[in-house]
């Protein structure tokens, strides 16, 4: 199979903005909206809402899961840039022990969309939300939507920064590694020596015993 290139990759990504802007009028203003986070056993769960103008496309947007560090680095830049709309969410995890990871993961979004004035908001298969403007949820959609995926990069390099600097203040559990996800090293850790600060204590209560 013949290797998808970067103009065939950037015609995919945009095409469900195009069809929307085929309805709404050339002028509408689409932004995405992702969140990066919800596994992890430590860390805030992190969602970023971006707007991004489409008559200058950024070439190499993707779904972040699918990009190198060093890609998402050199994008990240210039999504926000360009962008016409961006802000991320924070939920951090004493927060997330309280309410839940999908409650948590909604009022992130809430967060990051609040002062969108635009048209319509695309996010990434998550229903029940309040938002400024109509919003249409799809499967996979940092896989199928240039705005998702810029959304998408942007709360990850952001998270994974902060996760790298928190690698510094606790050392032992591999955080610039992991991120905080739970690979062998990380669940060991916990074992060893019990949480952190940044552990949300309802996911790993049963690597510690305390419920």
């Amino acid at each position: 199979m013949p290797r998808e290139s970067a103009k065939e990759k950037l015609d995919r990504m945009t095409l469900i903005e195009k069809e929307t802007l085929a309805e709404l009028g050339r002028g509408a203003l689409i932004a995405g909206m992702d969140e990066v986070g919800r596994g992890p056993l430590a860390g805030p769960v992190v969602t970023a809402c971006v707007c991004l103008p489409m008559d200058d496309l950024i070439e190499g947007i993707d779904d972040s899961k699918k990009l190198s560090e060093a890609k998402r680095e050199k994008l990240y830049p210039l999504i926000l840039e360009k962008a016409l709309y961006v802000r991320t969410a924070w939920v951090w995890p004493k927060e997330i022990d309280e309410i839940n990871i999908l409650n948590a993961t909604k009022r992130a979004m809430e967060q990051a969309a609040a002062g969108f004035e635009g048209d319509v908001i695309f996010i990434d298969a998550v229903d029940g939300i309040k938002l400024p403007c109509p919003h249409k949820s799809m499967v996979h959609g940092d896989a199928l939507s240039y705005m998702i995926a810029a959304a998408s990069i942007v709360a990850k390099v952001e998270r994974d920064r902060y996760m790298e600097k928190m690698d510094e203040a606790y050392p032992a559990y591999g955080f610039k590694r992991n991120k905080g996800y739970g690979t062998g090293e990380h669940i060991d850790a916990i074992k060893r020596l019990g949480p952190c600060d940044i552990h949300r204590m309802s996911f790993i209560s049963h690597f510690t015993g305390n419920r």
